[in-house]
């Protein structure tokens, strides 16, 4: 077994994903459920304890932080330089838990279940998600749009705006001059590798 903490490119190209960037770095201790599923570009991260599942499309230069929970039965979508924090929990589609007309879990067959919420999570180009915040099912995070930690989202967030709480509410605006400058900057200057 080897000590080294990421896949090597020769692990990463035995792997099967859908599409598999250059100078991708995932985590031995990640765990990749039907990685058939997962696209990810050039110069993206995935850390240590995450588990992604589903239809997942990762941008170039994303990060996953570690002990991230991406479950995109319905796709989730993290663009180009977004990231995602330690522990943030997405969800693309959620149990009836309220009715009391069904049970609930994925070890129960369909027919006696009722998936109540479903619908792709989208985080946009440069939007950020903190800590421990919980996007729910249909949630698409605008091009540069911030979640503050421990936030719970669901719906859609407008573009270069702060959000925080429990459920996010608008804060103020996140400046995006200088963020797209440097991007520009980066891109042009050939990125090394991570």
């Amino acid at each position: 077994m080897s000590l080294v903490s990421f896949y090597s490119q020769e692990e990463l190209e035995g792997l099967g994903l859908r599409h598999l960037g250059r100078d991708v770095r995932i985590s031995r201790m990640a765990r990749l459920y039907n990685p058939a599923g997962l696209a990810i570009g050039d110069h993206s991260r995935i850390d240590d304890f995450c588990i992604l599942t589903g239809d997942i499309f990762i941008g170039r230069n994303v990060h996953v932080s570690a002990f991230g929970a991406l479950h995109g039965s319905q796709g989730i979508r993290l663009e180009d330089f977004s990231c995602v924090s330690g522990r943030v929990s997405i969800y693309t589609e959620s149990d009836d838990y309220t009715s009391g007309q069904c049970l609930t879990n994925a070890t129960v067959p369909e027919p006696f279940r009722h998936i109540e919420d479903k619908g792709p999570v989208r985080v946009a180009r440069h939007g950020l998600v903190g800590c421990g915040s919980v996007l729910l099912p249909g949630t698409t995070v605008g091009e540069g749009a911030t979640v503050g930690a421990l936030s719970l989202v669901r719906g859609d967030l407008d573009p270069w705006f702060l959000y925080l709480g429990v459920p996010a509410r608008k804060r103020r605006p996140r400046p995006s001059a200088e963020i797209l400058r440097l991007e520009a900057e980066f891109l042009a200057a050939d990125p090394p590798s991570l």
